[in-house]
């Protein structure tokens, strides 16, 4: 007798669809076993045969985290790119190189958490870097070709499954697990849901992830929109991850509910799926499940809803049809496509004439950044390295380019006449942090191999930089950075700063006749014992005072080579891991100290110097003195080369600028406003003039606009007009077409991007452009209607190089749908969907869905244009909630005609009661509401 082989469960027949086979596999999994893929590591069902997974691989810019890989432009450099195209292939590089890396190490992920569509809304957000855009249109557009990128392109599998960050309107760093954003319904509509809805609608994304802040009261991880908005836009079971601990948070930090179990489940139901919480350790999770399945809480059929989004993933990733791809890794062609990404990603900001520089060109090039090429949180391990430095080196001989760096050069002096010294170490200074790879780097220790520092006689001299914020490095000659491990000893042990907690910086505290110097990870002073130099316990009571003692100022080396050199180029900007990154937002937009004390010291030196700036976020810096101004995000492995070509004169920049660069710090507005509207933030609204304006870049080349021609047909407006390049070099220009409303009612974008092209040209080459732009993109979110609405009349359509140099109009007419008054006798008014407001704060309504609006100082007001009472009113009611308070009803700016009082605090914040007093009307007029006191309004009804 032969045994039969047992028959192939459904699950595994490939030529079922998907959704069936997911089913199968569901009723095959036991309650435990459900519950257990809840959690970001899934543990494996050795029955079924139904391997371990991991939601959760970064991939921001290229693979991060686990070891050597190619690292490509930040993304707010692939944003300035302004290129689609070249987008897709730099995440269809990056999807090839995972499955690559995954081939060896089965720790890499499939489920890639990227990109990041937070819209850069404010410069000072600490995480800048991590976006593509301040404008939604240009951000959708970028995200979607990144994802279409890792998605791959086989009809059925997908070879990395995306997930955007971060749900939803996220741009702060400050409590970002207390903080609200308070986001009214146009902004929510029109601005932060706009960039997620374009790419989802786009088909290929897999999920998202909810950010770490509450939006309008209420945290992201319990947020209603996601089942409101989300999941209404696709058909697809998209998986929505947590973010790291933001389930714990809602208990511990955000207090939003009393048990874990409740949090846990109101997460659940909400719409998260996997929860990424307690790192490896999936069990705290899961029995807050269990314990929320015994209290009712949940029921096995929410648990099957979450492990079926899921488990559609891992269908689409092949991972039950052993399907494999072997990928590639640091090829030519991904070498090549990270030099082509980071030239297009650099931005000519000013030029006087001064660039391209002659082949004969001697060159001093100088600054902090000038022989480095930084890497960020979400980087992988460089395998290929290009500072400005080298790629100068290499483009025009290293016997035409000076070099100093700008650091000042000091020693420590203790009491005793002494001063600190670093150890020799011999050979064991070759380790880079990261280069083994870490599912989590925050867990990376700090090195105990290499002895502490000492102190004697000499010392040893040390680079100091101070980054700004009085946030200081210090280096050793060898180029170690000095660092602090956990056993609290200082140590010339690190490459670069870095880490979740960066234990490489410190900062000089004048204290009696020196400085303490405190260490910042650790919070303590640094003291020299006999067994070596480390931070003080903290019991101690006398830490050391130094003397600080500087044998070279930056500047004076600066001027030295700027001196000799026929230009100077000046490469300034940040370090990602300081003083502006995640968990730390910034302070300012102004060049560090340190900085501008090397700019003017070229500039005296040599007044033909040229700013670089390399950095994650914009500066305000003052271009008035100097002839040319560059910019590019941190460009990756290849950003010396692309940076020396640009030059050079190699290729023509073509970057622009992906957001708004201010010239002031009182430009902007409060880091936690998210009212993009009402205080006038980005370029779609600000009124005043910018540093340099969204969509800026110059070009070696200069391009003629031609021809501008408009039609309404059917559901879309045809846009087309022409470009020359009358220039005398090939080159890429970046056509942008904006629009406006002729003659809003409400206040509208000054002009908004509607589509755009980047094109390359030779001399005397023209290309007419053509834009199909549907006419829902002239629409907005009418709360009166509390939907979209194209408003009829004419638009002005703008063609030009940058949302400030508009080379072309024309006006087009569109039908659209007239506006209508509030029905407010029928529906009423939601407190949340005003006009306009002054001194409010939108909060939850409840726990679960819904707004409402309290004061967020003494008095506050609300506006409603054009309610419609019909033939008359008598009465009116307010739903209210709170400590106590009142709320004043006037019309049309006129006097109070109803006052409602709360006069005794209601049991809890979602206790709502409803107040009723007289109120006569009749007729449309503008309602004001003026809120005092503790209190919040969700409703106003009226009736009689």
């Amino acid at each position: 007798m032969t045994a039969q082989t047992p028959p192939t469960p459904p699950f595994r027949d490939p030529n079922l669809p998907f959704a069936k086979r997911i089913d199968d596999l569901l009723s095959r999994l036991a309650l435990d076993e459900k519950i257990s893929f809840l959690h970001q590591f899934a543990p494996a069902v050795d029955r079924l045969g139904v391997a371990a997974f991991r939601t959760g691989q970064e991939a921001l810019h290229g693979v991060a985290w686990m070891g050597p890989a190619t690292v490509f432009p930040q993304a707010v450099g692939l944003g300035a790119t302004w290129n689609p195209e070249l987008v897709r292939r730099v995440g269809d590089a990056v999807s090839r190189e995972i499955r690559a890396m995954r081939a060896r190490d089965e720790r890499v992920g499939l489920n890639v958490w990227a990109p990041t569509v937070n819209l850069l809304r404010h410069p000072l957000w600490g995480r800048n870097e991590e976006g593509y855009s301040e404008d939604p249109r240009l951000t959708s557009a970028i995200a979607t070709a990144y994802t279409r990128g890792l998605r791959g392109d086989h009809p059925e599998y997908w070879r990395t499954a995306p997930v955007l960050k971060h749900w939803l309107a996220h741009n702060n760093e400050t409590d970002r697990d207390t903080s609200s954003a308070s986001v009214r319904p146009r902004v929510l509509h029109e601005y932060d849901l706009r960039a997620f809805r374009d790419t989802v609608e786009a088909g290929a994304v897999a999920g998202v992830m909810p950010a770490y802040n509450l939006v309008n009261g209420r945290p992201n991880h319990v947020s209603p929109y996601l089942r409101e908005q989300l999941r209404a836009w696709t058909d697809e079971d998209l998986l929505v991850c947590s973010d790291a601990g933001a389930p714990s948070n809602l208990v511990d930090s955000e207090h939003y509910f009393d048990t874990h179990e409740e949090a846990t489940a109101a997460a659940l139901l909400a719409g998260v799926d996997s929860f990424t919480d307690h790192g490896t350790d999936g069990s705290k999770i899961t029995a807050r499940v269990r314990g929320a399945l015994e209290r009712g809480l949940l029921t096995e059929a929410d648990i099957d809803t979450a492990v079926r989004r899921q488990l559609s993933v891992r269908f689409r990733l092949g991972e039950f049809d052993g399907y494999e791809e072997t990928g590639a890794f640091d090829t030519p062609e991904h070498r090549a496509l990270a030099r082509e990404a980071a030239e297009q990603a650099i931005v000519l900001l000013k030029n006087d004439g001064l660039l391209p520089l002659a082949p004969d060109t001697r060159i001093a090039v100088v600054g902090l950044l000038a022989d480095e090429c930084k890497l960020d949180w979400y980087s992988g391990t460089l395998i290929h390295r290009s500072t400005p430095l080298e790629g100068l080196y290499e483009r025009f001989g290293a016997e035409r380019v000076s070099f100093a760096e700008g650091v000042d050069r000091v020693r420590l002096r203790t009491p005793e006449g002494t001063c600190v010294r670093v150890p020799e170490t011999g050979d064991a200074n070759d380790r880079v942090r990261g280069a083994e790879g870490a599912l989590d780097p925050a867990l990376l220790a700090g090195r105990t191999d290499l002895p502490p520092l000492t102190a004697d006689a000499t010392g040893t001299e040390l680079a100091l930089i101070d980054w700004g914020d009085d946030v200081l490095t210090f280096r050793a000659p060898d180029g170690r950075y000095l660092s602090v491990a956990e056993d609290g000893y200082v140590r010339a042990a690190a490459d670069q700063p870095g880490g979740w907690v960066v234990q490489e910086t410190f900062r000089l505290e004048p204290h009696g006749n020196g400085h303490l110097l405190r260490h910042l990870g650790t919070g303590r002073p640094v003291c020299v014992a006999a067994d070596g130099v480390k931070v003080a316990a903290p019991e101690e009571t006398n830490p050391t005072v130094f003397e600080l003692e500087v044998t070279e100022r930056g500047e004076d080396a600066v001027t030295r080579v700027a001196a000799g050199a026929d230009v100077v180029v000046v490469v300034a900007g940040n370090d990602p891991h300081l003083c502006g990154r995640e968990t730390e937002d910034r302070t300012t937009l102004r060049l560090p100290a340190h900085q501008r004390r090397l700019l003017r010291a070229a500039r005296a030196a040599n007044p033909r110097t040229v700013l670089s700036l390399v950095s994650a976020y914009p500066y305000a810096v003052d271009p008035a003195a100097l002839p040319a101004v560059l910019w590019t995000a941190h460009g990756g492995q290849a950003a010396g080369t692309a940076l020396a070509r640009v030059l050079a004169g190699d290729v023509s920049p073509a970057g622009r600028l992906p957001q708004t660069w201010y010239a002031d710090d009182g430009d902007l507005p409060d880091l936690l406003d998210y009212d993009v509207i009402g205080s006038r933030q980005t370029y779609q609204y600000f009124e005043g003039t910018p540093l340099f304006p969204f969509g800026h870049g110059l070009s070696y080349a200069r391009f003629a606009y031609t021809g501008l021609t408009a039609r309404v047909e059917g559901e879309s407006v045809r846009v087309s007009f022409t470009v020359t390049n009358t220039g005398a070099t090939a080159a890429d220009e970046v056509a942008q077409l904006y629009g406006r409303p002729a003659d809003p009612s409400v206040i509208r974008p000054r002009r908004a991007l509607l589509d755009h092209a980047r094109i390359t040209l030779a001399p005397d080459e023209s290309q007419e452009l053509s834009f199909e732009v549907p006419l829902s993109a002239f629409a907005f979110w009418d709360v009166a209607r509390d939907g979209w609405r194209v408003e009829p009349g004419p638009y002005e359509l703008l063609a030009g190089a940058s949302s400030e140099d508009i080379r072309l109009r024309t006006t087009v007419t569109l039908a659209g749908e007239p506006a209508a008054p509030r029905p407010v006798v029928a529906r009423g008014l939601d407190a949340a969907g005003f006009d306009e407001q002054s001194g409010t704060e939108i909060v939850d309504r409840t726990k679960v869905a819904g707004d409402a609006v309290t004061p967020s100082r003494d008095a506050a007001e609300l506006l409603y244009r054009a309610c419609d009472f019909g033939p008359g009113v008598t009465e009116v009611t307010v739903e209210v909630a709170g400590e106590g308070g009142t709320v004043e009803l006037s019309l049309d700016g006129g006097p109070v005609l109803a006052t409602l009082a709360l006069t005794a605090p209601t049991s809890g914040p979602y206790d709502y009661t409803r107040l009723t007093t007289a109120c006569a009307a009749e007729g449309v007029h503008d309602v004001r509401l003026a809120l005092r006191g503790p209190l919040r309004l969700a409703h106003v009804g009226f009736s009689g």
